[in-house]
């Protein structure tokens, strides 16, 4: 019998007559292979990416599946098992609500290409409700014509024009009936059939057609009409209170508690755990019996024609995102199916850790479970799905390169943005807007009435690349009456220890040089007839990068002299979900302003508001927040115009590898200053034997990263004119690549090559690092493992320090 709340069950199971494989049995598995995926399964656990796993690899009846690690480590340690069931977060699109909708198209209930406006009458543009949600882009495509034209194709499909979600924060409201209610008042942000963005809000509406056609609440239907037939026994809405023990919990809440059996998503929590894009629980079993269903024509729940209209391209012309009906085909969320396996397949994945892949021509079920986000959101597992899905196929004898010409998960982030923007309108980039602009499509209001003084540079600009100033001193509801300029200058050209003051040649504003050697923070004098300061700087994710000191700088400025504070948010470039490195420990300097890691996965305003709640500062704080960005995002996903926010910070390489390289910047080291790729090279003169050096790092085996011996001479900066030997950084997998690891190996090698005289290294690695364990733990050759285990437990500390002020999920 089905484990979970819902009003009647019917129908029996699907037999599979499965042999388990156990590794050291050859029975159709490559066991080399099996054995592999058990590795970095291991691997991604050792590493704290996730607490635990549960795998299933299935092929024309023979299993492979195997429990890994733990399902809960707080409040107290529980050892993962496999029948272990998950929060299936998105996963409930494609085995609870796609498939119900598909049902009721199949039966002649609903018109695939119908208009959601005749089934739900409400979905019509409200102007006046806008406020209350927060993905206020550009909603000039929500018109009367264009709701009329949503179709049930498009919302299956990601294309109606939807935004991602809905608010959470705007106002406080509950209840399954609220939920559905702003959804379908929630404006569109593009002309539907135009433009491909995932949305939870399509699935939420979905949710609602089933209920009102069927007469069935979503929950009940996909019960009674899919998980019953396929003897889904463990998979449902609302966990019964007996299943609760094998079900493996998310996040931990402070005094709340760890989220178990109850869903993580935070809208879905909102409608009460009933909803059409998550609240689903369901097992690795239970996954891959839907999933073995496309496979076999004689399932009892989907025709084959409707299974195979599933499980092809639906989407419409002329978007380069080829979804199914609910199942992922090829776009940038299809990473999960590695990068062996054709492009006949299908998948989907979920937030929480879960993923499926159906490979087509091999009949094979791919499925991986884990819960990444307990007991923190600070777990990761996109790296690991790819290397699984790859294993995987190697396993079931695919092992030939799939064709460059898909969304592939082995191109870098980089090259898959610029084929997503290339691939038909441009408009199927993400739609990311910082916080200028979002305080431009709001008219100023944050800031009208307000005399203020702006704390920018060449970064602050919006996505069209207005300057920040520009936009300001036009507004007539904002009286700019200075500019403050950090580290660099106002253009972002200088690379000096000192910069003057200046005045605006535009504006004929002031512009008050915080850089200097006297001082780094606005003065009394500066401060006068202002009352709020506005920053907008792009950062770059690393402690040592010194705006977010120059901020820090500027906040207690407006604390004491009692100036409102504005932080116009900027994406983290690098990303918000990974956060390394040893917490401050000593001295404030101006390169290590506050106790933080050296990569922080913060941005601004997110540091703003931990600035201000630590320094106890009590400012009139207030963050503009970037829009459209979620913290596993880099750069080039962002459609954001990429502006060296520094002259040797000239692309997004640089930057990932920049918090481990530039750890080693103030010893007898170039970092690759003065010549064409910074810190993406590293060497000295006395460094003779490049090649035996590279080959010694490459021997280190790091993920990510491959070393390449060099010779080079830099054009100015520290060996200026002197030819250098050295090693260039491949970055070959940013995903998997610790830029810590990166710098703190460079360190360990090079001295044992060189010896500390030569590097000046117990001198000047402290400079940026501010940790002496650390530099101890380097001197004395310990393993990255031992000197990890220096500053893991204020790393974690630190974690529990952010999480109340971060604004991203």
């Amino acid at each position: 019998m089905n484990r979970f709340a819902r009003s009647r069950c019917r129908g029996g199971g699907v037999a599979l007559a499965a042999t388990l494989i156990f590794p050291g049995l050859l029975l159709g598995f490559d066991t080399a292979k099996l054995g592999a995926i058990d590795d970095e399964i291991d691997a991604s656990i050792a590493r704290g990416e996730i607490p635990g796993a549960v795998f299933r690899l299935e092929r024309e009846g023979e299993i492979y599946e195997k429990a890994y690690g733990n399902r809960a480590l707080v409040p107290e340690r529980e050892a993962m098992s496999v029948d272990t069931i998950f929060d299936a977060a998105s996963l409930t699109k494609v085995l609870a609500t796609a498939p119900s909708i598909s049902l009721l198209v199949d039966r002649g209930l609903v018109d695939l290409d119908g208009k959601i406006i005749d089934l739900l009458p409400e979905f019509a543009p409200i102007p006046e409700l806008r406020p209350l949600f927060r993905h206020k882009f550009d909603t000039s495509a929500d018109t009367k014509s264009n709701r009329a034209a949503v179709t049930v194709r498009q919302l299956l499909t990601h294309t109606s024009g939807l935004p991602p979600s809905i608010s959470i924060q705007s106002e406080l409201w509950w209840g399954h009936e609220n939920g559905v209610r702003r959804c379908l008042t929630t404006p569109l942000i593009a002309r539907p059939g135009t433009v491909f963005r995932y949305s939870d809000v399509n699935y939420i509406l979905l949710g609602e057609i089933v209920r009102r056609v069927s007469g069935s609440p979503l929950n009940e239907f996909a019960a009674d009409e899919i998980f019953a037939p396929l003897g889904m026994t463990d998979t449902g809405f609302l966990p019964a209170p007996e299943t609760v023990s094998r079900i493996a919990p998310t996040e931990a809440f402070g005094a709340y508690g760890v989220l178990r059996g109850e869903v993580h998503d935070p809208v879905s929590r909102r409608m009460q755990g009933v909803a059409g894009h998550a609240g689903l629980f369901t097992t690795a079993k239970d996954v891959a019996s839907f999933a073995r269903a496309f496979l076999d024509e004689e399932n009892p729940v989907f025709r084959p024609e409707l299974a195979s209209r599933m499980t092809h391209p639906q989407q419409p012309a002329g978007i380069s995102a080829k979804r199914g009906l609910g199942w992922d085909i090829d776009s940038p969320f299809s990473y999960q199916r590695g990068e062996n396996f054709p492009l006949d397949g299908f998948g989907h994945t979920g937030w929480t850790g879960t993923s499926v892949w159906v490979d087509r021509g091999s009949k094979t079920v791919v499925v991986l479970m884990a819960n990444r986000n307990h007991p923190t959101e600070d777990g990761r597992i996109k790296p690991l799905r790819i290397r699984v899905g790859t294993l995987a196929a190697e396993a079931v004898g695919i092992t030939t390169k799939r064709p460059a010409t898909a969304f592939n998960p082995v191109r870098s982030r980089t090259q898959q943005g610029r084929m997503q923007t290339a691939a038909g309108d441009p408009e199927s980039s993400p739609i990311v807007e910082n916080g200028i602009d979002v305080l431009a499509a709001e008219d100023f209001a944050t800031l009208a009435g307000r005399k203020v003084g702006l704390i920018t540079n060449h970064t602050g600009i919006d996505r069209h690349r207005r300057a920040t100033i520009d936009l300001l001193h036009e507004s007539p509801k904002v009286e700019l009456r200075a500019i403050f300029a950090p580290e660099h200058g106002i253009r972002g050209k200088l690379d000096q220890a000192n910069i003057d003051d200046e005045t605006d040649a535009k504006t004929g504003l002031p512009i008050f040089s915080l850089y200097q050697s006297e001082d780094k923070k606005p003065t009394a004098v500066q401060l006068a007839g202002l009352d709020t300061l506005v920053f907008d700087i792009q950062d770059i994710g690393c402690r040592f990068y010194t705006y977010i000191s120059t901020m820090g700088n500027a906040m207690e400025a407006a604390s004491e002299h009692g100036l409102r504070f504005v932080v116009l948010d900027r994406v983290n470039p690098i990303g918000g979900d990974r956060v390394d490195g040893p917490v401050r420990l000593g001295e404030e300097t101006f390169t290590a302003w506050h106790e933080i890691p050296v990569q922080h996965g913060m941005t601004v305003g997110e540091l703003a508001r931990l600035f201000d709640r630590e320094r106890k500062l009590g400012l009139d704080l207030v963050v503009v927040p970037v829009r459209g960005w979620s913290r596993e995002m880099r750069f080039d996903e962002t459609g954001l115009p990429w502006v060296n926010p520094s002259p040797n910070m000239r692309n997004l390489t640089q930057a990932i590898l920049y918090p481990g390289v530039g750890l080693l910047e103030f010893c007898a080291l170039s970092v690759g200053r003065g010549t064409d790729t910074p810190f993406e090279i590293v060497g000295a003169p006395c460094i003779d034997d490049d090649v035996e050096l590279a080959a010694d790092l490459n021997r280190e085996k790091l993920p990510g990263i491959r070393f390449v011996p060099i010779r080079f001479t830099p054009e100015a900066s520290k060996f200026e004119n002197e030819e250098c030997g050295g090693v260039r950084l491949v970055l070959v997998d940013r995903d998997s690549v610790r830029p810590l690891d990166v710098g703190l190996t460079l360190a360990k090698v090079l001295l044992r090559r060189y010896g500390d005289g030569a590097l000046r290294f117990r001198e000047n690695f402290p400079t940026l690092l501010k940790h002496p364990p650390t530099l101890d733990a380097v001197t004395e050759n310990r393993s990255l493992e031992e000197i990890r285990a220096g500053w893991e437990p204020r790393l974690g500390e630190f974690q529990g320090r952010r999480t109340g002020v971060l604004l991203y999920r």
